[in-house]
């Protein structure tokens, strides 16, 4: 799969904010936010992958980042919290069927382009776009204005198609990115990957922190987020997995402000590794959350919340 950035009308390369040039070659194009990368976005890019194949197409995905609502809302709605950050987003867009993808550096001047203007110069006009595969409810450009009708209409005029795949529904509930948020913020780790259709991640570099654990038995990675809008799951424990240096490592992870060491109030991600004890310091890590323990609380000692994380981290080794 390769990566290209499109911002001001000029396209990168991934990465390295080096112009290149996409090559103009007739395309299979569905465009979204594709937020958690869940079961219905999948659907709508196999989809796609399959009408490339039928008409000997190239497989294009065109997202944004950030997140149009965070340029379009923020200031109203608060910050949006994101299921998958883009680098979250690109490995599981990976292992899909896809060609190129093409990230949309979504600012202001970008919002505020007709959904003709896009259609017409970015997917049709850069991309080549023969098919335009969309979920049921897409909208886009400036206003919103862009749908599967504007979408239809100018097709007959550029040469295109439009196919609209219909909701995905999981066990009669709907499918989407608001959905799965609600089930994280409610603790609902193993109905939320049922959703998503893969564990839910958190990534983050490993740095300093108080050495607590390590006094009691119990040493953790501290995370710093890869991004500030990542959403984190209800305060609580949480049984994970690591990878480090292609090996997988059962984890326990604690998400909140840890009241029986510390007074801050501030919201913390450490994780306790099960089997390691290198040194981890300004490494990435991503730990994939598979079930929820219990609720963060407040022991009277030290020596009961060892006690408990005794307990947790049985729980992790039967579980995982």
């Amino acid at each position: 799969m390769r990566i290209v950035e499109y911002e001001n009308d000029i396209v990168y390369s991934y990465g390295s904010r080096s112009p290149v040039e996409v090559p103009f070659v007739g395309s299979a194009v569905t465009i979204g936010s594709y937020d958690g990368v869940h079961k219905g976005h999948r659907t709508i890019i196999a989809r796609m992958a399959a009408v490339a194949m039928a008409r000997s197409l190239r497989r294009v995905v065109v997202t944004f980042e950030p997140h149009p609502r965070r340029v379009l809302e923020g200031a109203v709605s608060g910050p949006l919290g994101l299921l998958t950050t883009l680098e979250e987003k690109i490995d599981l867009l990976s292992r899909e069927n896809i060609d190129l993808l093409f990230v949309i550096r979504f600012t202001p001047d970008f919002a505020a382009r007709s959904s003709d203007d896009f259609i017409r110069n970015v997917l049709v006009g850069l991309l080549g776009a023969k098919a335009i595969i969309i979920g049921y409810d897409h909208v886009f450009g400036r206003d919103r204005s862009g749908s599967g009708t504007t979408l239809e209409t100018l097709g007959v005029e550029l040469g295109f198609a439009v196919e609209v795949v219909d909701e995905v529904l999981i066990g009669n509930e709907h499918l989407s990115s608001t959905r799965i948020r609600r089930l994280l913020e409610a603790g609902k780790i193993e109905e939320a990957n049922e959703f998503l259709g893969s564990p839910y991640m958190i990534s983050g570099i490993v740095v300093d922190g108080e050495r607590i654990g390590r006094d009691i038995g119990f040493p953790t990675v501290n995370l710093s987020l890869s991004d500030p809008y990542k959403l984190l799951p209800r305060p609580g424990v949480y049984m994970a997995q690591t990878e480090i240096d292609g090996t997988l490592f059962k984890a326990m992870m604690n998400v909140g402000v840890r009241p029986t060491v510390s007074s801050e109030g501030v919201v913390r991600v450490e994780a306790f590794i099960l089997g390691y004890s290198g040194d981890l310091y300004g490494e990435s890590l991503r730990f994939t959350l598979l079930g929820f323990i219990r609720e963060e609380r407040k022991f009277s000692s030290l020596d009961e919340l060892k006690k408990q994380l005794e307990k947790d981290k049985k729980a992790v080794e039967l579980y995982c």
